[in-house]
C-alpha cells in the first residue's frame, strides 16, 4: 500500500509538470486554432531565461518568473504579429511556420551555448519533506501548486475580465465578435502572448529540476499535445486534469507494467478517449471545430 501511494504521489507531481506545460498550449490551440509546435521551445527559452537571471543577477529561478513571463509575453506578441498573423488565411502554413520557429529557437540557443548543459540551483529545490515513508521535493510540489493556481487564475481571467471575455467571444464566433467591435487580430495576438508567458512560467519553474539543453522542449511537447486533446480544446480544467491523468497513468504503467511502455499506454488511453469522446474529457460538442464554448 505504501508503494502504491508513493507511485500515486510521483504521478501526481509528474502530472503537475505536464499540466503546467499544457495550459499555455491549450489556450493557443483552443482559441487561435494554431498547432504551435514551438511551444516546447518557448518552455526551453523560459528555462534559459531563468538561468540568465540566475547567472547575471543572482535571482532564484522562482523569483525570475517575474522577469521571464513578461519577456516571453513580449516575444509571443512579436512572433504572432510578424510571423503568424500574416499567414492567418493559410492555416497549414501557420503549422509549418511554428515548426520553423522550433528549429530557429533550437539552433540559436545551440549556437549561443555550444551545446553545453546548464543548471540552476534554488534553496527551495533542496527542501524535502515526508509523510511516513514518502519523500516529496519542494521543487516538484511547487509546480503542482503553481499549475493549480494558474488554472484558477486563468479561469477567472477568462470569466471576469474584458480581455478574457473578448477571447471567449472571438473563439465562439469571430465574425460576430468583429461586428460587436472586438479587435479579433489584437485578441489573438494577446492570447498568443499569454500562452507564451505561461510557457515561460513553466520553463522557469522547471529549471531547478532539469539540466538545460536546446532540445529539452521536445521532452514535454508530445505529452502536452496529448493532454490538450485528452482534456478538451480550450478547456482550462481539461489541461489541468488531463495533465494529472497522464502523469498518474505514466507513473502506474512505468511501475506495474514496463517503463519502456509507459508512454505507449497513455497514448492508447488517449486514442480510446478520442474514439469515444472526440471533444475530449472536458470539451463541449463543437469545441473541436471552433474552440471552447464556456457558459457566460
Amino acid at each position: 500500500m505504501d508503494m502504491l501511494l508513493q507511485v500515486l504521489v510521483i504521478g501526481l507531481l509528474l502530472g503537475g509538470i505536464y499540466g503546467l506545460v499544457s495550459i499555455g498550449l491549450n489556450l493557443i490551440f483552443g482559441v487561435i486554432r494554431i498547432v504551435n509546435f514551438a511551444q516546447g521551445e518557448l518552455v526551453m527559452l523560459g528555462m534559459y531565461g531563468a538561468y540568465l537571471a540566475y547567472a547575471t543577477m543572482g535571482l532564484d529561478p522562482y523569483i525570475a518568473t517575474l522577469i521571464v513571463m513578461p519577456a516571453l509575453f513580449v516575444l509571443g506578441v512579436i512572433v504572432y504579429r510578424l510571423v503568424l498573423q500574416p499567414l492567418a488565411s493559410e492555416s497549414s502554413m501557420q503549422i509549418f511556420a511554428t515548426f520553423a520557429l522550433l528549429l530557429i529557437f533550437q539552433n540559436v540557443v545551440l549556437a549561443i551555448t555550444r551545446g553545453e548543459g546548464y543548471s540552476v540551483s534554488s534553496k527551495l529545490a533542496g527542501v524535502t519533506f515526508g509523510i511516513g515513508d514518502i519523500r516529496v521535493t519542494m521543487s516538484r510540489l511547487a509546480i503542482l501548486i503553481a499549475v493549480t493556481l494558474t488554472a484558477i487564475a486563468l479561469h477567472f481571467f477568462l470569466k471576469r475580465t474584458m480581455i478574457g471575455k473578448s477571447i471567449r467571444a472571438v473563439t465562439q464566433d469571430r465574425q460576430a465578435a468583429r461586428l460587436m467591435g472586438i479587435n479579433v487580430e489584437r485578441t489573438f495576438m494577446i492570447t498568443f502572448g499569454i500562452g507564451s508567458a505561461l510557457a515561460g512560467l513553466a520553463g522557469a519553474l522547471l529549471s531547478p529540476i532539469y539540466t538545460m539543453s536546446p532540445g529539452i522542449g521536445g521532452n514535454f511537447i508530445l505529452a502536452a499535445f496529448a493532454v490538450v486533446v485528452l482534456g478538451g480544446l480550450g478547456s482550462v480544467a481539461g489541461a489541468y486534469f488531463g495533465g494529472i491523468i497522464v502523469g498518474l497513468v505514466e507513473a502506474l504503467a512505468g511501475f506495474y507494467v514496463d517503463p519502456e511502455l509507459k508512454q505507449a499506454i497513455w497514448f492508447l488511453i488517449f486514442l480510446a478517449v478520442l474514439i469515444m469522446r472526440p471533444t475530449g474529457l472536458f470539451g463541449q460538442v463543437g469545441a473541436e471545430e471552433v474552440g471552447f464554448r464556456e457558459q457566460a
